[in-house]
């Protein structure tokens, strides 16, 4: 017995080693263990007041956000953790905000100095900031690994989650310059708490650590990484606590509804391919679109008039207003008031009542009075019933000569079903693209989804790659799942019908957009009409 207790206990005693081999020690920043910068950084955090001492600063513009530099103390602890970190498996991440290589969570990682880091991060270093806070940091563990190569972004936001109250990021990567993209940048905001400009910008540095509170107004975003040669490599996550108080979210007035202009069929036979305009063709398109609630007509403009469109929107008289805020879109919008007669005549046509009944035709989409409907087709097949009835009624009471009083029988206008119908209305924008352009999903966005129609017609995009971004993504709320994607075509008019459970974005549009840019000298970008119609 006592032989095989010893036995164990050795064995024990063993497996104890191993387990302390698989972990090294990380040892931080010797300014970590200084009292009286522990309580300045505190009195600082706490009066929203800037402070330095050696590689550490705090800055509290444009919201407290901290930066300690050799946070790790051990140059070859640092290496070793560098090449552990590339050794992990990547996945790719893309959708509306970000597109970027990121680790599994690392949690549960048996790396040694995988292990080390995160035992300092969510001990003693959590500790050391639930003082500096003055709040009860939670032990949860949220961290994980992200490669940003060429064209990868993280595009404008808050970081507001439940339960995030600080945001963290240790950068490993080689000499950095702010022309390898790939910065920090912080947002300034409005009275509304929406972000209005970038107002820093922190520069990637080799084993230095970046935290900030995480709030209401903490918008930042990763610039795009311009280097074809360089990765930035970061390691992130948050520690958890109690939420700072959050104000009612900020709910931006819609874009305009119009009903159609009284325009009649003599614009369509200016403007459209005569393709278009054919009855036979236009129930082919009909059929196409019920199938699958999305078609592109291509060469849908008459060839003139969609190049005498194109080369006006080069000129310098269209003004053009940037569209933002940059946690909800990014891109320029024509002022219709400055737009060359041709240009304004093409917006016209989208607006024109015999516009909005092609499009009836071309989706069974009531768009228009004369329009006819399946539930038109349901409701008339009802009234005939009803009515073939009464008169059987009315021949019965007059077959037995009872007359009865008129209060007795249905007066006229209790026998007429009045129909309310909605007038159909559009809203409309016409845009310009160039790097650096998107549009996200958003929150009010999917609480105000409805039935609707989009049309989107692009000029000026001949030779775009997919890898430029700019294409159209129509997603399923709350899922990951891409349901369409409409890429920008030259005169190729596309007409996608959404349910309320559906949204859409514009991807980004990065760095390699600008080798087509560059070879069209006259073009700033392209182009496109986008409407949205409703029944």
């Amino acid at each position: 017995m006592n032989s095989k207790r010893h036995q164990n206990d050795s064995n024990n005693s063993e497996e104890r080693k191993k387990k302390k081999k698989r972990e090294e020690t990380a040892e931080l920043s010797s300014i970590i263990d200084n009292e009286e910068v522990k309580k300045a950084v505190k009195e600082a955090w706490a009066q929203r007041a800037q402070y330095s001492h050696g590689g550490l600063e705090l800055t509290c513009e444009p919201f407290p956000h901290c930066t300690i530099r050799n946070f790790l103390q051990s140059e070859a602890f640092t290496e070793n953790l560098h090449r552990e970190l590339l050794d992990l498996n990547f996945h790719e991440k893309s959708n509306d905000l970000y597109k970027f290589r990121q680790s599994d969570d690392l949690k549960k990682r048996k790396e040694p100095h995988i292990t080390g880091l995160r035992a300092a991060l969510f001990g003693r270093f959590r500790a050391w900031l639930g003082e500096v806070l003055e709040v009860e940091l939670e032990t949860t563990v949220d961290i994980s690994c992200a490669k940003y190569q060429y064209t990868d972004v993280l595009l404008c936001h808050d970081d507001e989650l439940e339960g995030r109250r600080v945001a963290f990021i240790l950068y490993l990567v080689p000499p950095w310059e702010s022309s390898d993209g790939g910065t920090l940048d912080l947002y300034s905001t409005d009275s509304m708490f929406q972000p209005q400009s970038i107002v820093k910008s922190l520069v990637p540095c080799w084993n230095t650590l970046v935290l900030f509170e995480v709030s209401p107004v903490s918008f930042h975003q990763v610039s795009e990484v311009l280097s074809e040669d360089k990765c930035r490599l970061s390691l992130s996550g948050w520690f958890h606590g109690p939420s700072l108080e959050r104000p009612p979210r900020y709910m931006e007035p819609p874009i305009p509804r119009s009903p159609h202009l009284p325009r009649d069929e003599t614009l369509l036979l200016e403007w459209l391919n005569p393709l278009y305009l054919d009855c036979v063709y236009q129930s082919q398109v009909q059929e196409e679109f019920e199938d699958s609630s999305e078609i592109q007509l291509k060469n849908f403009l008459k060839e003139e008039k969609f190049r005498e469109v194109s080369e006006a929107l080069q000129l310098a008289q269209v003004q053009w207003s940037k569209r933002g805020p940059p946690n909800k879109r990014c891109y320029e919008v024509a002022l219709l008031d400055s737009l060359p007669p041709c240009v304004s005549a093409c917006w016209e046509l989208f607006c024109s009542e015999a516009f909005f009944l092609l499009l009836s035709n071309f989706t069974g989409l009531r768009l228009h009075y004369l329009s006819p409907s399946d539930e038109d087709s349901e409701e008339e097949k009802v009234e005939e019933e009803e009515e073939e009835e009464n008169q059987e009624d009315e021949a019965a009471m007059r077959n037995r000569g009872a007359t009865g009083s008129s209060g007795d029988r249905p007066t006229a206008d209790e026998n007429i079903k009045v129909k309310v119908q909605s007038v159909p209305v559009c809203s409309g924008e016409l845009r310009r693209w160039s790097h650096g352009d998107f549009t996200l999903l958003n929150d009010a966005d999917a609480a105000s989804a409805e039935y609707a129609l989009d049309l989107l017609l692009p000029l000026g995009c001949s030779d775009w790659q997919a890898q430029c971004g700019g294409f159209t993504s129509y997603v399923a709320n709350e899922e990951d799942e891409e349901l369409l994607t409409v890429y920008p075509e030259d005169n190729s008019l596309a007409l996608v019908y959404r349910d309320k459970e559906t949204l859409k974005f514009v991807k980004h549009i990065n760095e390699s957009s600008s080798s087509r840019l560059a070879a069209h000298e006259s073009s700033k970008g392209f182009y496109d009409f986008a409407f949205v119609y409703y029944e």
